[in-house]
């Protein structure tokens, strides 16, 4: 067997690894927001791996460049969560967590990439107003928030094993009840991202002069359809907030895990300064850093809050005695 110290030493490079593609799936993302912002997606052409129909492109246009940026960066991370994968299979036993979501990861990378390819080859990038757009953006959001959920929960189970005894945190009732809380938290972060994305496409292909025009926009029947969408979004965001909220209060009071406890608090913390960015979006006409700040905050609101459904649930239950393979060199 694996001595203690040298499980412990494997689990913890795992473990940054882990963390550290999440980390650079993240820089990939707030990049993929600077493409749609900038109106960077058609930089490309309608190439696609290829870029303006070459590997490498040689092209004076800031759009290229951007969009050349995000595929070579999306490339990188497809070969990271490659490795996150062939790690997991060689460092754990079979029905190990790692693996579930190592596998997880790979197959929500490559569907990311076969929803971009279909962005590009489809037409729907650049100034494209269209409800398809809107559908295949939305698509491809969720599919992000997956991924995203599969990394965290990845490199959070490094030395985590399935619980086995509910008992130790609380009785099945309020365990039930939980996953009803965190079901519905989930959904609605799932659902203020949606609005987000329509809301951010309408302010790019029809940016608003001042915030008085933008109102306008919203509300006037004339408008295109993203713009009158767009008022959906601070609704729902304000209602998703004060929701989560609720939840980490109830998590304080309830949750024994240390864990479960810490992670409620960065999450309230989060709350509010997403709460705050909201607004500050608004006044500023939203401007590419707020939109790619906004953009970072809510992912770490929705990563933090599947890590804390895991540990409230009892899915990141520790393992003493760990399920690493003896046979690793």
């Amino acid at each position: 067997m694996v001595s203690s110290p040298a499980r412990a030493d494997r689990v913890r490079r795992f473990t940054v690894y882990a963390w550290s593609v999440l980390g650079f799936n993240l820089l990939v993302i707030l990049w993929g927001a600077v493409v749609r912002a900038t109106g960077s997606g058609a930089g490309c052409g309608e190439h696609w791996p290829l870029c303006q129909g070459v590997v490498i492109p040689h092209a004076a246009q800031i759009a290229t460049l951007i969009e050349f940026a995000h595929r070579a960066t999306s490339g990188v991370a497809v070969a990271l969560v490659l490795g996150l994968v062939f790690l997991a299979f060689r460092a754990f036993e079979s029905g190990h967590p790692a693996r579930r979501y190592a596998a997880a990861a790979i197959f929500f990378t490559l569907t990311e990439g076969l929803i971009g390819a279909a962005l590009v080859l489809w037409g729907q990038v650049g100034n494209n107003a269209s409800m398809t757009r809107v559908l295949i953006l939305s698509l491809h959001l969720v599919n992000t928030l997956l991924l995203l959920a599969s990394l965290a929960l990845c490199a959070n189970s490094a030395d985590a094993i399935a619980p086995t005894e509910r008992d130790s945190y609380g009785p099945l009732d309020r365990i039930s009840k939980s996953r009803s809380w965190y079901a519905f938290g989930l959904a609605g972060v799932i659902a203020v991202a949606v609005s987000g994305t329509v809301a951010a496409l309408g302010d790019t292909l029809f940016p608003a002069t001042s915030l008085a025009e933008g109102l306008h926009s919203d509300f006037s029947g004339s408008a295109n359809a993203l713009l009158r969408l767009r008022i959906i979004h601070p609704v729902v965001a304000a209602a998703v907030g004060i929701y989560l909220l609720a939840l980490i209060l109830r998590a304080l009071r309830l949750e024994n895990s240390a864990a479960a406890r810490r992670l409620a608090r960065w999450l309230f913390i989060l709350v509010l300064v997403q709460f705050a960015l909201g607004p500050l979006n608004l006044v500023l006409l939203t401007p590419l850093w707020a939109q790619v700040l906004h953009l970072f905050t809510a992912d770490l609101i929705w990563v933090t809050l599947v890590l804390l459904a895991a540990e409230a649930l009892g899915y990141s239950q520790r393992s003493a005695a760990g399920d690493l393979k003896p046979a690793i060199a």
